[in-house]
């Protein structure tokens, strides 16, 4: 039976509290991280129900140190009729390693390991900042604020509109070229974690690396405008790390059309220098948008 459905709905008061600060700097630290989740000893507290798949609140204890973090066990996934190959779980792996090579550290630290219920990704919980300022806005629909990008039109209903916008954020803006790279399936508004430190972390990266376009996102705001010159570098890295040991990491987790594939889409940002438009193929707005 699957782990989604077997086990308790999560239980807010007997969760430990997570520490903004603590889990903001050791996701700061990922080889500290990875050991802790990795070694550590998981201890399940109950599920988040509102997700489609099984997705557990833990903790990894090891060496007196506890942090929270999220389980997802492959045994918990609903099988997906366009990604029929790998896992959920792997493809938020391959994720990682491909955040962690661009030297953004947009991705929580991540990685695969048993777990009570079987194989699963486990990633750092990074605690929300509750006082960081918000990424989207409705505004007025003749156009956004300064400082803020379009992303769609709203209907409020009974005829009134608003315009979605995201803040011009570098941060939000190097998502927005990882995303492209990933093929990112699902960026919501929830699916960007604002820490303590004022770093930007992306989650919930298991419908990324489709052969096919498929990328679906709020981050629109840039779209057809030149990718900064920040991001051509680290495009050209990321070129020679797909050729070389980052595609070592990533082939457990994906096959060699998704490896080809994402070579391609790194390739043609370099060439065109753009980041890309919403294509008519394919939903460009994930829903629910947050």
């Amino acid at each position: 039976m699957p782990a989604r459905e077997r086990l308790p709905a999560l239980n807010a008061e007997a969760v430990p509290a997570a520490d903004p600060v603590a889990g903001a700097a050791l996701a700061a630290d990922p080889a500290a991280a990875l050991e802790l989740l990795g070694r550590g000893e998981l201890a399940v507290h109950g599920r988040v129900t509102d997700a489609s798949n099984a997705v557990l609140y833990c903790t990894a204890s090891l060496d007196g140190v506890t942090a929270p973090c999220v389980y997802k066990p492959v045994a918990g996934e609903r099988p997906l009729w366009d990604f029929p190959d790998g896992t959920l779980a792997g493809r938020e792996v391959a994720a990682y390693e491909v955040a962690a090579a661009t030297g953004w550290a947009l991705v929580p630290p991540t990685l695969l390991r048993d777990g009570p219920h079987g194989p699963g990704m486990v990633q750092l919980w990074v605690e929300p900042d509750a006082g960081a300022p918000e990424l989207l806005d409705l505004q007025d629909p003749a156009g956004p604020a300064p400082g803020w990008l379009p992303i769609v039109r709203a209907d409020l209903g009974e005829g009134r509109t608003a315009l979605l916008v995201h803040r011009d954020d570098d941060r939000l803006r190097r998502l927005a070229v990882l995303d492209a790279v990933l093929n990112n399936a699902d960026r919501k508004g929830g699916h960007w974690i604002p820490a303590a430190d004022g770093r930007l972390y992306g989650i919930d990266h298991g419908v990324t690396f489709n052969v096919q376009g498929k990328l679906r996102t709020l981050l629109w705001g840039w779209a057809g405008q030149p990718v900064p010159a920040e991001a051509l570098e680290v495009l050209e890295r990321l070129a020679a790390e797909l050729d070389g040991a980052l595609a070592e990491r990533l082939a457990p987790h994906l096959t060699a059309a998704e490896l080809t594939a994402a070579r391609e889409r790194v390739a043609v940002l370099r060439r065109t220098g753009q980041h890309p438009a919403p294509s008519a193929e394919w939903p460009s707005i994930p829903w629910p948008p947050v």
